[in-house]
């Protein structure tokens, strides 16, 4: 009888699933930033561009046809707007530097993940990647508002922000939300009871840190996306956990009083827009007028790609202060200058034009679109809705939501990159729509 001989180094490291490439790329988000370092490439944006290499080389030794014609111009729409923005830059490097990051976040990794994806499975592996991801830096996060050695939030050091640090406080928020939102899409959709109970209790425990994030564009777009996530899913699945949820919130809230005077506060403060606003959102208000007037003065093309900063002063109002402050989380007092809208549609806008943004939106449309039909489709065949499903269609409205109140930036931008292309591989890849055995 002839026995199987033991597999060496190579053919093992063959069986690996490809996904573990983006994998790597979310797992290497939990690594701390140096005190102050905020700016500049993330390890993890570097993994990224690796993952694109590995799934350009696969592609060559199996000489296989990297996409469909579908999503050859979902993904080709973006670039059109692109080359004509890098084209009008202020400056000869603006120029590619901005064209790259475009790309990275909207083409390249989220055609990787399409093609590195090989089915359902890949999807929950890479989704409860994200789910722990988002409940490690929770725990930094609550970690430093009960001890206060967060960000300075109010002149107190306990905004949670995770290895992030205080210069972008953003960054724990998205992840946080994000891993909520995977955790409540493998909650709702078609899984084993264990994983469903598991998957619903980690949504549970991330609403504390995404609480003490006080990020109100993270909350609002968290809110809307499980909305529409129990909506997809059904309402009789969906009646159980969002009961669970409504009383986690109550508990956490109005029994332990968690920042309770302060979440009310920052609550109040997305309502009161002309009625004593703070300073941050009379500056959000202020860039997003400056946007506009940069869009009124170029219509078709904008100011070029990374324009924003150097037209914004002339089309800003005094009302806009001359930088945010920020300080705690092992970092000193700094003051950074506002260098966006904070607005993702009219930083496009007003660097890119109506050419850009149809081109951009467009693409984002096309996906939402093609991602619902295709859940329609996955309900009408299979009975009910895959949680992959859920997942990626609510990452998308996720992230087209958070738009309306944040732009890429930061080292949390790279998860972006990686949601549009769960998106695109439920909305354009076929391995998606494939029924598994039972």
């Amino acid at each position: 009888m002839a026995h199987a001989l033991p597999l060496g180094p190579t053919a093992r490291a063959r069986r690996l699933p490809p996904v573990l490439a983006v994998v790597a790329v979310v797992a290497l988000l939990a690594l701390p930033l140096a005190p102050g370092g905020g700016g500049g490439a993330h390890p993890a944006d570097a993994v990224s561009a690796l993952a694109v290499l590995y799934c350009a080389l696969r592609l060559v030794r199996d000489r296989r046809r990297p996409l469909s014609r579908t999503a050859a111009v979902v993904f080709g729409l973006p670039v059109l707007g692109l080359a004509v923005a890098a084209v009008g830059a202020v400056s000869p490097g603006a120029g590619p530097a901005g064209l790259g990051r475009y790309l990275q976040v909207f083409v390249l990794v989220p055609a990787a993940v399409l093609l590195l994806v090989r089915d359902r499975a890949d999807v929950r592996l890479l989704t409860w990647s994200m789910v722990g991801l988002a409940l490690w830096q929770g725990a930094v996060g609550v970690h430093q508002y009960v001890t206060g050695t967060g960000a300075s939030y109010q002149g107190e050091p306990i905004r949670a922000v995770g290895t992030f640090g205080p210069q972008d406080v953003m960054g724990m928020a998205t992840v946080v939300s994000l891993g909520l939102v995977c955790a409540v899409g493998l909650a709702l959709g078609r899984t084993p009871g264990r994983q469903r109970l598991l998957a619903a209790g980690c949504a549970l425990a991330l609403l504390l840190p995404l609480a003490l994030s006080f990020s109100r564009g993270a909350w609002i777009a968290t809110a809307v996306t499980c909305a529409v996530q129990l909506l997809l899913a059904g309402v009789r699945r969906a009646l159980a956990v969002g009961a669970a949820v409504v009383a986690a919130a109550a508990v956490l809230v109005g029994g332990f009083g968690v920042g309770t005077a302060m979440l009310q506060e920052r609550v109040g403060s997305i309502t009161r827009v002309t009625d004593a606003p703070d300073q941050s959102v009379t500056d959000r208000y202020t860039m997003w007028a400056a946007a506009a007037g940069m869009w009124r003065e170029r219509p078709l093309t904008g100011v070029g790609l990374k324009g924003f900063p150097e037209h914004r002063d002339a089309h800003a109002s005094l009302a806009l202060s001359s930088g945010s402050e920020t300080d705690g989380a092992g970092a000193g007092y700094l003051r950074q200058p506002l260098l966006s809208p904070h607005n993702m549609y009219l930083l496009v806008l007003a660097e890119q034009g109506l050419i850009g943004l149809m081109a951009l939106a467009g693409s984002w449309l096309a996906l939402l679109v093609l991602g619902l039909r295709a859940l329609r489709g996955a309900r009408r065949d299979e009975g009910s809705v895959p949680d992959c499903a859920v997942v990626a269609c609510g990452l998308l409205v996720w992230q087209l939501t958070d738009f309306a109140y944040a732009d890429i930036g930061g080292p949390s931008t790279v998860l972006t990159a990686v949601c549009f292309g769960l998106a695109a591989w439920w909305a354009l890849g076929s391995a998606a729509r494939e029924v598994p055995e039972r």
